[in-house]
């Protein structure tokens, strides 16, 4: 059997350890005679899974007690929804800052329900750079200031938060997650779809202040309010068992790499072998000023449609796959989350120099 490299925005690879693991539990989960995807989800077993994979996410995390910890379903998309029906709640005005596709869409479900206004864009450039703010541009009226902490098709990340003063943050987190240390304690709600960083698509994560919970608006689905889940564990109906299961062995397997700490090292380590390259080739470029780079998402162009496709076509052929660009922007993009060895950037980067060569 031989693996590709695979540079997917997501649904994106995992450790192949977590693989291992999960295929050698299939068929039976311990000592039980059935497989975590068999399991009911009240039974002792599986309260035991997601006990344990909450508390191992706290650890990482360093997520206070006055946190609660959900494990909900619907995507990051559906958060767009939520976030605005439970905190939209007391002058009905929230701030966002579009950085892209998906704050923008988040903008605008937000603006449904309430007063949303749109603080800065960065649209004005292809979403290239993260806009500066300043402490005075957000309203001090507002219930919430919305971020995409990272946004995966444009490749740009928040280096710096943006300065809300005592107006809750709430942050976007599905391409960084667990990516390196983040203060949760800066953040009123962090909320991730899991399918880039800690597991397949099915379960998303929020990680949300508990003083934010228990006010939503009168219209609120039930399903849609977060009181809802952190009154019930997160299982007030059946939740996406088997993927939470997984997202719990790469909170091991985390553990088991020393911590965000040392996976901030390797990702940094990852993200320069390729943009030292991408700085320095003739052919190919980054598309993200440098001051606001991801080091997950590195989309690059080569300037012609047709060698960008032929660059594509070349990669898939020596086994680096789906490193095309978002339909969006065109290009080129090599998401190197966690679970991409060094090895997979330093092959990838041997491959472009071959190209550059024979293409140049």
């Amino acid at each position: 059997m031989a693996r590709v490299y695979n540079f997917s925005a997501g649904p994106s690879m995992l450790p192949e350890e977590v693989l291992k693991t999960a295929a050698a539990e299939m068929l039976e989960y311990g000592s039980t005679g059935q497989s975590v995807m068999e399991m009911s989800h009240r039974s002792k077993e599986y309260d035991a899974i997601i006990k344990e994979a909450e508390q191992d996410l706290r650890d990482i995390m360093g997520i206070p007690d006055n946190y609660d910890v959900l494990f909900l379903q619907g995507g990051a998309s559906t958060q767009f929804a939520m976030v605005p029906l439970n905190l939209m709640n007391k002058n009905k005005k929230a701030d966002y800052i579009i950085t892209g596709q998906w704050a923008n869409k988040a903008y605008k479900e937000a603006a449904r329900y309430g007063n949303a206004r749109a603080v800065a864009s960065s649209a004005d450039k292809t979403y290239s750079y993260i806009p500066k703010t300043t402490a005075e541009d957000f309203d001090k009226d507002a219930d919430y200031v919305h971020i995409c902490m990272n946004n995966t098709i444009y490749g740009t990340k928040y280096h710096e938060l943006p300065d809300t003063g005592d107006v809750p943050l709430v942050a976007d987190i599905s391409s960084c997650i667990l990516s390196e240390p983040i203060d949760v304690k800066r953040f009123g709600v962090l909320y991730a779809g899991a399918q880039k960083n800690v597991a397949p698509a099915g379960v998303t994560i929020v990680i949300i202040r508990k003083d934010l919970i228990g006010n939503a608006m009168d219209i609120t689905p039930t399903m849609l309010n977060y009181k809802t889940h952190s009154e019930n564990g997160s299982m007030f109906n059946t939740p996406p068992c088997y993927t939470i299961y997984i997202a719990g062995l790469v909170f091991k397997w985390i553990k088991k790499m020393g911590g965000l700490a040392e996976m901030k090292k390797i990702n940094d380590k990852k993200a320069k072998i390729l943009y030292d390259f991408l700085d320095s080739s003739k052919l190919f470029k980054g598309t993200v000023v440098p001051e606001d780079r991801s080091i997950m998402n590195v989309p690059f162009v080569t300037g012609n449609e047709e060698l960008d496709a032929k660059f594509v076509s070349e990669a898939k052929a020596n086994g680096f796959v789906n490193i095309k660009g978002h339909r969006s922007v065109g290009g080129m993009r090599a998401s190197i989350y966690n679970a991409m060895p060094v090895e997979g950037v330093e092959k990838l980067v041997e491959f472009m120099k071959k190209f550059e060569e024979e293409n140049a």
